[in-house]
């Protein structure tokens, strides 16, 4: 936010300061490759501060009342629609998000909030029946303690957000590390927020060190319950192998292969817009964006032909400007990987059916036709590079759609409704969306993935139950019989 002060600084037990680490941590704006903003890392020993200081203050805030917890979080929903334009540029400059994109994800994030603003009335005690005689049992939902947060670089705020607010809102404390690249618009901007609405000293902490100098410190560290973690599927398993070992629960958000499948009555017109936005939104940086499109053979060249046209027609560029839909990659290292997997599915054999330009860093479309065994089919893009496949049939077009090792969003399209959901509840994902895309986020909808796309919900009750847990007393109030005098 433009008229806040200190949103390069760490913010620890309720302070906003300097991280104590000699490493600077920079975010760039994508598009015009300018350092936005520079914060002081955070050491070790801020960590382990930070950690302390929300194990702390986490009972205090546990016992707070619901009425007061609600109104906190329902106050930071109004800051943040007063400020949503400020927040926009945020996004604009710390993320590269077009103005359509950020604006969207500011929605998304109050509805979050609203979803969350309800959890403190849902912290419940449930008096059940025994099968002892004389005793009574009660159950009590409890906040999990302390839930360190690591949120990812495209969707910052959002991706944040829908950990910290519920985690907040049922009684815990938070440590949230945001993506390097977005320390603002990611981290800080949720700090200030919760700040300005009155939560307490030390719930909520944001810290940005470097993972070369602190290595697992962030996940390993003996004071958090829960990690919930947004990224790549390498790094979420390799948080889950440390957090087994050290017995903490984890909610893993992780990467997608995700496949839109077209079969032979789909409606081409339809399904080439859906799936133009499913892939080139945000630039294709969204983990359910649609990464390969397996189209029926009888209606390949139609559906390709028309895709190919759309692609070409999209505004790239200025993500300032209105109708920007293709943005900067977040840096130019994410560019220079997707040219060079472009490179091997060539070696490959795939076909350019349109071939993309580079200028700084954005990168315009490329569609290929190629194989679901090339490279760019079976690996996350996370760009503007798609892979349009064709299947003999239904039943290959399935076959190919569940060839991938990940699982977290799909589509079909057709006009048999009765046809595509068949088809939906055999596709091996967490999601599927009909006569539709892959992009789709709803707070009050259970969101996650199948196979190594996570563990795992969000949304509705489910975020709920992630960062809570439960808590039987028994009061045995009359005498119990045992088999011994």
């Amino acid at each position: 936010m433009s008229k806040y002060d200190n949103l390069e600084l760490n913010y620890i037990d309720g302070e906003w300061v300097k991280g104590s680490s000699d490493e600077v941590i920079e975010s760039i704006d994508p598009y015009t490759e300018e350092v936005y903003a520079t914060v002081q890392a955070a050491s070790y020993e801020d960590l382990d501060k930070a950690y302390k200081s929300a194990e702390k203050h986490q009972k205090e805030w546990e016992k707070t009342g619901p009425f007061e917890r609600a109104a906190i979080i329902r106050k930071a929903i109004k800051i943040t629609e007063d400020r949503k334009e400020e927040i926009t540029d945020m996004l604009v400059k710390d993320a590269g998000s077009t103005v359509a994109k950020a604006q969207l994800e500011i929605d998304i994030v109050i509805a979050i909030m609203h979803l969350a603003a309800e959890f403190p009335f849902q912290m419940e005690t449930i008096v059940n029946q025994s099968m002892i005689p004389g005793k009574k049992n009660y159950v009590s939902r409890k906040p999990a303690g302390v839930v360190g947060v690591i949120g990812p670089f495209n969707f910052p705020m959002n991706l944040s957000m829908r950990s910290v607010a519920p985690a907040l809102a049922a009684g815990n404390a938070v440590v949230l590390k945001p993506g390097h690249q977005t320390p603002i618009s990611g981290g800080n901007v949720i700090a200030k927020i919760f700040e300005e609405a009155g939560l307490p000293k030390g719930v909520l902490q944001v810290v940005h060190p470097k993972i070369s100098e602190i290595g697992d410190a962030f996940y390993e560290h003996p004071v958090p319950d829960v990690i919930s973690f947004t990224g790549s599927t390498g790094i979420g398993k390799q948080i889950g192998e440390v957090c087994g070992r050290e017995v903490k629960k984890t909610i893993l958000e992780l990467g997608g292969n995700n496949a839109m499948v077209v079969l032979d009555d789909a409606d081409i017109d339809t399904a080439v817009k859906g799936a133009i936005y499913g892939r080139f939104m945000h630039s294709g940086q969204i983990c359910m964006a649609t990464n390969r499109i397996i189209i029926d053979e009888s209606v390949f060249d139609e559906f390709a032909d028309k895709f190919v046209e759309k692609a070409k027609s999209l505004k790239h560029g200025d993500p300032t400007q209105e109708g920007t839909l293709i943005g900067p990659l977040i840096d130019g290292d994410q560019v220079e990987r997707l040219l060079e997997e472009v490179e091997t599915a060539k070696g490959e054999g795939a076909e350019v059916l349109l071939e993309g330009k580079r200028e700084g860093n954005v990168l315009t479309p490329y569609v290929l036709k190629g194989t679901n065994d090339m490279s760019t089919a079976q690996n996350e893009m996370f760009g503007p590079v798609i892979t349009l496949i064709p299947a003999r049939d239904e039943a290959h077009a399935l076959e190919l759609a569940n060839d991938t090792e990940q699982g977290l969003s799909g589509a079909v399209s057709s006009s048999n409704e009765i046809r595509a959901f068949a088809f939906a509840e055999k596709m091996e994902t967490g999601m599927v969306h009909i006569n539709d895309q892959s992009v789709n986020d709803e707070p009050y909808i259970a969101f996650g993935g199948e196979k190594a796309s996570g563990i795992g919900r969000f949304g509705r009750e489910h975020s709920l139950d992630e960062f809570t847990t439960w808590k039987w007393i028994s009061v045995q109030e009359e005498p119990r019989e045992y088999p011994f005098d």
